[in-house]
């Protein structure tokens, strides 16, 4: 029950934050960074860039992608950051490829892009006035999903996020449970293989994979070499991320702001840079995306620790409880063992006996037996 209230609290703490984002600024849904540069018609350059280094590829017409992201899917009032249909003239068939940006490490992303594919698939079908009832088979686009990762946690250079996890994490927490209910203690080894069997018999109809690309700036290098808009935004990022630690020791009074490190690091950005010109251009809308998102972060993070710190203190409390339960538990047996040796010491009965007459639950009486062999 602690752990369901603590869920909840969680949930309404992210729905409130969720209405105070929309309430910022205009009434619109604020776009990431990378959306504002990948996502963009007069940009598309970059976006094939972008798919060519993911891919290995090197094509080079612009028409051959159609920018298709929903504008009305929202998730922490932050649209999905860019969906694109690639033409069959790439590879012979079409592909809906699904691009997310994320600062910090989410474990549940197959299931967020599985929700939005079907949203993006329904859209196709209608914008294409494709009859789902059709006897006929229809031809769908063959869906790619990649999160691309700068978060400050370590993570590899590439993570293969699976569906199939959250589904195997529910047999988990099942067997976890069974047990715990059992009492008994069992090992994660023999807890995770009985787990993978339980899962290989129910064969879910249902997989999502998401690749998960680290970009923090000096990871992956041949992908981020092959695209440099998405080398120069990794670049920018980190700039941003360490004149914010910078400013806390070398600002008098530790007064700069997370604004003054955007600031900085457009300012320091090389003229070289394909997308300098665009930021300077776009210089506004740019420090108020990275604000918001930076505020986001940290917001989301903030909620975690509360979290984790509701859990412990709650854990806390709960062992307290139950110390103090196995104490009393401990006293009533105590209190029951003296009973019983006085009653046998001053009549001479039997254990059973004087337990007979103490009119002891049966349910006590082998431990108080065990405990009388063993003080003999």
């Amino acid at each position: 029950m602690a752990e369901k209230k603590t869920y909840e609290e969680l949930e309404k703490r992210i729905r409130e934050l969720e209405a105070a984002l929309k309430g910022k600024g205009n009434r619109g849904y604020k776009s990431r960074l990378f959306s504002f540069l990948f996502g963009r018609e007069e940009n598309k350059k970059w976006t094939l860039s972008l798919y060519n280094a993911i891919h290995g590829t090197s094509h080079n017409n612009i028409s051959d992608i159609t920018i298709n992201t929903l504008e009305d899917v929202v998730y922490m009032g932050m649209k999905n950051d860019l969906s694109i249909l690639v033409s069959e003239t790439v590879s012979l068939y079409r592909s809906v490829e699904l691009y997310e940006q994320q600062s910090s490490f989410n474990p549940n992303m197959p299931v967020r892009e599985f929700m939005y594919a079907g949203k993006l698939y329904d859209n196709f079908l209608y914008s294409g006035r494709l009859n789902r009832y059709s006897t006929a088979l229809l031809p769908l686009p063959i869906p790619k999903f990649v999160v691309f990762y700068n978060g400050g946690d370590p993570k590899e250079e590439e993570i293969t996020l699976r569906l199939s996890d959250a589904f195997k994490e529910e047999i988990r927490r099942s067997l976890l449970h069974k047990y715990s209910a059992c009492n008994e203690k069992i090992g994660d080894g023999i807890i995770s293989a009985e787990t993978e069997e339980i899962f290989r018999r129910a064969d879910p109809d249902i997989e999502v994979k998401v690749r998960m690309i680290n970009i923090n700036y000096g990871h992956n290098r041949k992908i981020l070499t092959a695209c440099r808009p998405l080398e120069e935004y990794a670049w920018f990022i980190d700039r941003v991320r360490k004149n914010n630690t910078y400013s806390k020791t070398d600002t008098p009074g530790g007064r700069a702001t997370v604004e003054d490190a955007i600031d900085r690091a457009i300012n320091e950005m090389p003229d070289t840079f394909e997308i300098k010109k665009f930021i300077l251009a776009n210089r506004a809308e740019v420090k108020d995306m990275c604000l918001t998102e930076y505020n986001e972060t940290e917001t989301m993070e903030l909620l975690k620790q509360e979290s984790k710190e509701e859990g412990r203190q709650e854990g806390l409390q709960k062992g307290r409880q139950e110390g103090l339960q196995k104490g009393l538990q401990k006293g009533r047996q105590e209190t029951m063992l003296l009973s019983v040796r006085n009653l046998m010491d001053s009549i001479g009965c039997p254990a059973e006996k004087a337990m007979d007459l103490l009119r002891i639950p049966n349910s006590q009486r082998a431990s108080l037996f065990t405990l009388l062999s063993e003080n003999q």
